[in-house]
């Protein structure tokens, strides 16, 4: 029977033994099965019978990656595979796994069960933003994002104050922090930590976070994905902050930058196990439904 995948892409975290441990009988299992593999030349790991591909590469070589690490590795994968709308396969070896929901010692069962075809595929909404700095020059970089984009105080003793915009229409004066934008994706990760709501990854929807605001009728809201969102830094001379996306991608603001954020033209495509179950993972994560009240009856 031929395979669903025949061309896979590894993409990995550098220099951790753990993860040498668990690609080496990853590889060996794909090359079993009469895959071509494709390994970022980044990890330098020889092993025969493979092909070395620059992680910039890999999406256009291959019709399935498997990142193999944390969330962080798939994040960081992510903006390798999504513009040429690669499926992406995460093997878990971090500590959440919210993302990366294959345990390594799953990994060749369900590696089974999706190169026969037997596999959930789920669309998950990405950010793209663009900096404009104060006196109108774009820096012409597109930073994209699978979970958040983050504005936030460089001087973490000292409030921000900044403004957001929708469609260039004023949607609040905030004194804080700092916000994240959210994608449902992201609504488990920092925007929960902030207070923000769980946002089930189907939902076209787009989360602002307010960080330790200032004022606590400052509260998150829930807008449409299609919508452009704006974050001005004031113009203060001490309104200094900080920009980064998911984490990973970071870049100083002045006063008087503006952050234009808008959902991705590319979405993600993830690839889950047949038992692929959002829910299970949400209450196995977030610990919901462990403490019972066994007293109540009825």
């Amino acid at each position: 029977m031929p395979l669903t995948f025949s061309r896979i892409g590894i993409l990995a975290r550098n220099n951790d033994a753990r993860v040498e441990q668990t690609l080496r009988p990853l590889i060996a299992h794909l090359l079993l099965r009469g895959a071509q593999v494709f390994v970022e030349d980044e990890l330098r790991l020889e092993v025969a019978q493979t092909t070395s591909c620059s992680r910039t590469d890999i999406g256009r070589q291959c019709d399935l990656v498997v990142a193999v690490g944390g969330d962080g590795t798939l994040l960081a994968a992510s903006r390798a595979v999504a513009e040429t709308q690669t499926p992406l396969l995460g093997v878990n070896l971090g500590r959440l796994g919210f993302l990366t929901d294959v345990l390594p010692e799953d990994m060749r069962a369900a590696l089974d069960h999706i190169l026969a075809g037997e596999f959930i595929k789920k669309l998950r909404l990405r950010l793209s933003a663009h900096i404009v700095r104060a006196n109108g020059d774009d820096d012409g970089e597109n930073f994209h994002a699978l979970n958040e984009c983050v504005i936030r105080n460089q001087e973490f003793a000292r409030i921000l104050d900044f403004d957001t915009y929708m469609n260039d229409s004023f949607i609040s004066h905030h004194r804080a922090d700092g916000i994240v934008v959210a994608t449902p994706t992201g609504s488990t990760a920092y925007a929960l930590s902030g207070g923000g709501p769980v946002v089930h990854p189907e939902l076209p929807a787009l989360a602002l976070v307010p960080i330790c605001p200032h004022m606590l009728s400052d509260r998150p809201l829930l807008v449409a994905a299609n919508q452009r969102l704006e974050v001005r830094i004031s113009a203060a001379p001490d309104s200094i902050a900080l920009f980064t996306a998911d984490g990973q991608l970071t870049r100083a603001l002045a006063p008087g930058d503006r952050v234009l954020i808008e959902r991705a033209q590319h979405d993600l495509i993830l690839i889950h196990p047949p038992d692929y179950d959002y829910f299970h993972i949400l209450r196995h994560k977030l610990g919901w439904g462990r403490e019972q009240d066994t007293s109540r009856s009825g």
